[in-house]
């Protein structure tokens, strides 16, 4: 290319045209400077662009092999093993779907769970995991390793080859027999992985592929889209643009300053602004930047590690792929040049608006995925109707907007439909009502937009319309739903989302508030899950609030409100904020170094350029070049036509050229370019310099936190007295021996917890599990395990043959016992009379159980032969297992009414004759218990037929208020129990000699000797003098190293304590493990 850039005159031809007519001189040296310059330019530019995009491919490779490696933790220490509760019973239905077919699995009722009810799993389950699981399995791993194998590449040493599976596969489905004979054909062998594997890889697969497309939304969100001055969908600015009177004032005074700190600077971040810059290219310096720093964070932070690692196959697992894949699409379906082009006046439809209406398609599709995988799809389908909602309310509506709301709307809630759980849930429930009304408002802005321009109406007259049209449809919605809701049309808001919106423990849901993952979060807990990422991302929302706004990245700021608000509501939820804060710290981080990169390169780099250019589109390259090396020109050519004039056949004109570079400008001079390049350099190695210090250690914390989050809890490592680590695999040895030494049909009643993997790891009939669908059937099992022993026996024997407990310390089931009673006391309330909250049951003082816990049927199992003086009925319960490390222990029930199990299986109700949906019943023996319940009420299920329930609710809110009062008052009415029962010759009697010896010889750590320890330690004489009382076997305990109260005593110099002790014959003369008596000992020793 040759550029004259001598000064050329215009003169008129025939036609009055003007055309440029080069001045003679000397313009061989000024031609060939001018052609070198461009050159030099030109190769510098696709050099550095080329290397930009190699350190994108590269370093995000190596970003993802990190996500998927920190990941992968669990399994290279533990093996392929599933993780947790949920994990299993996921498993557990992804085995049935891949065995037995999609058409079973919709419409498989299980009968192994929530004896005798029964569950329709097909039509309550979100089936995205289990349905990409099978996919993968037969379809998509085969081909993969499949290929690898046949070119020679390393494939996982789990994977196994088989030469002939054509006929194999044939019997599974026609699908998988057309790829096996298709990769037969082509020499390629069936590589097949088990589900197992497939199910704990799954976790940190999703978990990378989650890393690249936040990643993704980062670049998008960063990268400027722009013609000229006029679009306004995709330029950037700050939230006060929208501001009335004052925003175009803000507008435009940002504007001026932004240009001039960017020009004098020697950046070139305002480029696209001076009407040459065609780019639709996202990959720009600063978005690609964002985008790796985005990846970077993501890919470890703890805040998303806590539901991917591997092993952990939950729904979480999936769902933040999906979810971010939503949020990606939704922002890309909002990039757009111009704001309303001149085609959507009237009812015309132009190209860009049909963009963004396969863009909104696209991102609905996307939006089912969600919908499959996860119940959590409610807060994206409102999160992203909310930031429609919020640009309408801002001046911001557009038919860009209104294509991409409206097809995403369409598409994704006609695709979520047919979804067997959520069926027409999105058009009942008022948890989804909202996302309908901002589709069904932007049809009427969009009506008198469309009205406004084809008759182009006055301001008045606009407003009148609105205000017509409004009104009509407000007086349509007001009788649709007048005529709806006497009906029960309408569903009640969940107690689970009501929780967001209120302190944890007042949902009036005491099942609800017993789940620990439903707490408030806490400061500390946003340190641990996100580290520095609690500094930077408040940084990176002021950078998108204050300088970075726009129709796309104006979600951000949206979401990153939602999320906060929701997961300081509730700790789980802060698995949501990870993709959030990982792209705000990546904005920062990506925006300061691209600032630097771009300052010393003294352009903008961007990677359409080099695509026009290699593909041989001269024209769109000149203008970007030139937009890029060329200073503001006042006299630069504005309008389309006269832009053409730069170009002519492939070759600037000269007075164009002359335009453009005849004005000097303090940027153009070389030494300050010089200057302003080192000093970007400079600044660049500074930040470096000050960054790395922090990088190292967040790396560290994060790698150190995933070790931490990758324990299975069904199995773990820990230290025994002598130092030595060993591997407690107590819970699935205790579940193996279920399904190895009971028969098929055997009924296991514990804790709803454990259901899950009872189920998946056990085979066997479980009484309740985590879907908690059935509060009255839980508040029975609650009852039976709560209840004075016998009376939890007849209730036990119609229901189960073995009674399984966790016993094993901390969480175990003791620990729940209160909870326990709470949800029984919420339908059964002889429970705990005049007491919600159950506060009556539980520990008082220092280990001594309330009278109420004492006669507990789980209490007497549970510390049958570890707390002195407990022992179980030999005629009701017979213990049949207890593990290796007392975790956990199994109880046979005897007299289990056989009339009650035959009864069951035989009186199904089905909704109609031969169909599916056949729900069990209780059996007759459990009808005098039933009798007395009273069906929970929700406070929000207002179309519940039952009466209202408030004197309940207002006592139950009165204890949670003053949860410490309430326990003051229990401890009271529990004390003056026991010295009544003391008074009235009940109290525990003199232990015998001969128990006293056995007590001496059981040494371990127990819950017990903790206790006491404390109250020694402390010098409570009171505590420990009632608790004596009510428990005087505790006097004789004895801790692993042989040491007990009384040695505890001589160490602190309680004097009045060993009195005491003596009171109750514990002797000064025992001898602990180093042949230590108690005398021996003495505080000043100590």
């Amino acid at each position: 290319m040759t550029v004259d850039p001598t000064p050329a005159k215009a003169n008129k031809n025939g036609n009055g045209s003007t055309v440029a007519t080069a001045q003679p001189h000397d313009s061989g040296r000024h031609n060939d400077a001018s052609s070198l310059k461009q050159l030099l330019a030109a190769a510098t530019r696709i050099a550095l662009t080329l290397l930009l995009l190699y350190f994108a491919a590269s370093y995000g490779y190596s970003l993802l092999c990190t996500a998927y490696d920190i990941r992968m933790h669990a399994i290279r220490t533990y093996g392929y093993i599933i993780h947790e509760f949920d994990p299993w019973f996921n498993f557990r239905a992804t085995q049935y779907l891949h065995d037995n077919g999609w058409a079973k699995f919709a419409t498989w009722y299980d009968y192994k769970v929530w004896y005798p009810l029964g569950r329709p799993v097909g039509t309550t389950i979100y089936p995205g995991m289990q349905v990409t699981a099978v996919i993968l399995k037969k379809l998509w791993l085969p081909l993969w390793f499949g290929l690898r194998h046949r070119l020679g590449f390393h494939i996982p040493t789990n994977t196994v080859i088989r030469a002939s599976v054509a006929t194999e596969a044939s019997g599974q489905s026609s699908l998988v027999a057309a790829l096996a004979t298709v990769m037969n054909a082509f020499g390629v062998q069936w590589a097949e992985m088990n589900l197992n594997d497939v199910c704990c890889l799954m976790p940190a697969w999703f978990g990378a592929a989650a890393t690249l497309v936040t990643g993704l939304l980062a670049c998008e969100c960063s990268a400027h889209f722009t013609r000229d001055n006029q679009a306004g969908g995709s330029n950037f600015g700050t939230v006060l643009d929208c501001l009335p009177f004052l925003g175009h004032y803000i507008h435009k005074a940002s504007r001026w300053i932004r240009w001039n700190l960017a020009y004098y600077s020697g950046l070139d971040v305002d480029a696209d602004s001076r009407g040459i810059q065609l780019t639709s290219s996202c990959f720009q310096t600063t978005s690609l930047l964002c985008m790796l720093a985005t990846m970077f964070f993501m890919s470890i932070v703890p805040a998303h590690l806590m539901r991917s690692v591997g092993g952990g196959f939950d729904n979480e697992s999936v769902a933040v792929t999906a979810m971010t894949l939503v949020f990606y699409l939704w922002t890309r379906s909002l990039r757009d040049y111009d704001v309303r082009t001149k085609q959507d006046c009237g009812f015309h439809i132009s190209p860009s608006t049909r963009s963004a209406f396969l863009w909104g398609s696209i991102t609905g599709v996307a939006y089912f995925n969600m919908v499959a995988a996860w119940g959590g799809y409610v807060f994206v389908v409102n999160l992203v109707g909310l930031h429609a909602a919020i640009l309408i309310l801002l001046g911001r509506h557009s038919s860009k907007l209104h294509a991409a709301y409206s097809a995403f709307y369409l598409v994704g809630t006609a695709l979520a439909t047919r979804v067997p759980v959520v069926r027409t849930v999105p058009l009942r429930s008022l948890e989804q009502l909202g996302p309908m009304l901002v589709f069904v408002g932007m049809q009427l802005v969009e009506y008198c937009e469309r009205v406004r321009t084809r008759d182009r109406l006055s301001h008045a007259k606009v407003w009148l319309l609105r205000i017509r049209i409004f009104g009509i449809a407000a007086v349509l919605g007001a009788a649709v739903v007048g005529a709806l809701w006497p009906t029960g049309y309408f569903g009640p808001i969940s107690a689970r989302v009501r929780g967001l919106f209120v302190k944890h423990t007042k949902t009036g849901n005491p099942l609800v508030d017993s789940v620990a993952e439903h707490q408030a979060a806490s400061p500390a807990a946003y340190e641990q899950y996100l580290l520095i990422l609690t500094k930077l991302a408040p940084i990176g929302f002021g950078m998108v609030a204050i300088g970075f706004t726009n129709d796309a990245s104006s979600f951000l700021l949206v979401y990153g409100v939602a999320t906060y608000f929701f997961s300081h509501k509730m700790v789980r939820l802060i698995l949501l904020t990870a993709p959030i804060a990982s792209v705000f710290g990546g904005i920062v981080v990506g925006r300061v170094v691209g600032m630097c990169v771009e300052g010393i390169c003294g352009w903008r780099l961007d990677a359409v350029d080099i695509l026009n250019f290699l593909l041989g589109r001269r024209e769109k390259w000149i203008h970007s070049t030139l937009a890029s090396i060329a200073p503001e020109n006042g006299d630069a050519p504005k309008s389309k036509k006269k832009k053409k004039d730069f170009i002519d056949k492939g070759e600037l004109k000269s007075e164009a050229v002359t335009g453009v570079f005849d004005k000097p400008s303090i940027p153009n001079n070389y030494f300050f370019q010089l200057v302003t390049r080192a000093a970007w350099f400079y600044l660049a190695y500074y930040i470096h310099q000050c960054a790395e210090p922090y990088k190292k250690p967040f790396e560290d914390k994060c790698r150190e936190t995933s070790y931490g989050l990758s324990h299975p809890t069904i199995l773990f490592q820990a230290n025994t007295g002598n130092g030595q680590t060993v591997m407690v695999d107590d819970y699935r040895e205790a579940y193996w021996w279920l399904r190895d030494n009971t028969p098929e049909d055997a009924r296991i009643m514990a804790w709803w917890d454990y259901g899950y993997q009872i189920t998946g790891i056990a085979n066997r009939t479980t009484i309740a599990d985590g879907n908690t669908w059935n509060h009255e059937h839980i508040a029975l099992l609650g009852r039976a395990l709560t209840s004075p022993l016998k009376e939890g026996h007849r209730i036990a024997r119609h229901l189960a043959d073995y009674l399984l407990l966790w016993t094993g310390g901390g969480g175990d089931d003791l620990a729940k016992s209160p909870h326990l009673a709470r949800i029984a006391n919420s339908v059964y309330r002889h429970m705990c009379p005049g007491d919600p909250t159950c506060s009556s049951f539980g520990m008082i003082a220092q280990g001594v159980p309330s009278p109420k816990m004492q006669e507990s049927l789980l209490y007497r199992l549970h510390s049958n032969g570890i707390v002195p003086g407990v022992e179980v009925d030999k005629n009701r319960f017979k213990e049949v297992y207890k593990s290796k490390y007392g975790k956990v222990r199994i109880y046979k029930i005897l007299s289990v009414s056989k009339e009650s199990k035959e009864w069951v299986p035989e009186n199904l109700v089905c909704d109609a004759p031969g169909s599916w949906f056949c729900k069990g019943q209780y059996p007759p023996g459990l009808q005098k218990v039933l009798s007395e319940k009273k069906d929970f009420k929700q406070l929000e299920d207002f179309n519940s037929k039952t009466e209202a329930d408030d004197e309940y609710q207002r006592k139950y809110f009165e204890h949670l208020s003053d949860p410490e009062k309430a326990k003051r008052r229990a401890e009271v009415r529990a004390r003056k129990q026991l010295e009544s029962g003391a008074s009235s010759g009940k109290a525990a009697s003199a232990l015998t000699k001969e128990q006293i010896n056995k007590l001496n010889q059981k040494w371990e750590d127990t819950d017990i000797t903790s206790r006491l320890f404390n109250i020694i330690h402390m010098g409570d004489y009171e505590s420990l003098e009632f608790v004596l009382e009510n428990q005087p076997s505790y006097a004789h305990v004895r801790s692993k190293d042989g040491r007990g109260p009384m040695w505890w005593a001589h160490e602190h110099g309680r004097k009045r304590m060993v009195s005491l002790l003596k009171s109750f014959g514990v002797s000064e003369k025992l001898r602990d493990k180093d042949g230590i008596i108690p005398l021996d000992i003495s505080e000043d020793e100590l």
